[in-house]
């Protein structure tokens, strides 16, 4: 399987730490409601970690499950679970992806924080099944929704720039339409010395699009219940068994 992310993973980190610092605290709040009161926490797709280090903090002793099928980022990722001592003791790194990897029964919460794009419907409605029958009573799916939701073109716009030592990072994306439910994605990044280019990089990948209704109806035939957390803006999703939620007369 190819990894479009064995070009860019050096760049992605410092390029995501931004929105990280409105996401963070939304997730934080959200992990710290979930009723569930046992159980690991797994996070799909756990790219570079940052997510996982909110999980920690967020829900202190809890063992966590961090999934990743990116060779190139399970190496950012190890690395920033094991120069922390609290850390290094409590989170597993799993090569793999949503379909192989094992889930213990009665996991306390599954984090999927932008990745629901890299699958397909199938593989979506296969999520959503499997978090059905292993979550806790009480547990919880967070994953979070971006524009586009329909397949349209996404005009080239820089993301992120950052700036360490003497150089420069810059990340650009745009899109065009590749189906009836996917866009493909292009990501460029480039390293600049005042303003000079001195390296970069190029990546594209499919990326499948849905509406929020769409996925709120394919997760309530799993028997999930969908619903939105913190800032709007944010795309922040939960979901849980309807069976779990408290009743609206109590």
């Amino acid at each position: 399987m190819s990894d479009p992310y064995e070009r860019s993973a050096e760049y992605l980190d410092i390029m995501i730490a931004e929105s990280w610092g409105s996401l963070a605290p939304a997730l934080a709040d959200v992990l710290s409601h979930v009723r569930a009161g046992a159980g690991a926490v797994m996070d799909l797709g756990a790219g570079s970690g940052r997510g996982v280090r909110v999980i920690c903090e967020a829900l202190p002793q809890v063992p966590v499950l961090a999934v990743e099928p990116s060779a190139a980022m399970r190496a950012v990722l190890l690395a920033r679970v094991h120069e922390d001592d609290a850390l290094r003791k409590r989170v597993t790194v799993v090569p793999g992806d949503c379909e192989s990897a094992d889930w213990p029964d009665g996991v306390r919460a599954v984090v999927a924080l932008n990745m629901i794009g890299h699958l397909s419907p199938g593989q979506r409605r296969a999520l959503w099944s499997r978090a059905a029958r292993r979550l806790a009573p009480g547990g919880a799916l967070v994953f979070n929704i971006t524009p586009p939701f329909a397949p349209v073109e996404v005009e080239r716009v820089r993301m992120a720039r950052v700036v360490v030592g003497e150089l420069e990072y810059e990340g650009w994306a745009s899109a065009c339409p590749t189906g009836v439910d996917e866009i493909t994605w292009r990501m460029e990044y480039a390293v600049l010395r005042q303003g000079r280019p001195l390296a970069g990089t190029s990546v594209e990948y499919r990326w499948w699009v849905a509406p929020e209704d769409v996925l709120a109806a394919e997760a309530a035939e799993a028997g999930l219940a969908l619903r939105r957390a913190g800032d709007p803006g944010l795309g922040l999703c939960v979901l849980e068994r309807a069976g779990d939620l408290p009743s609206r007369a109590s």
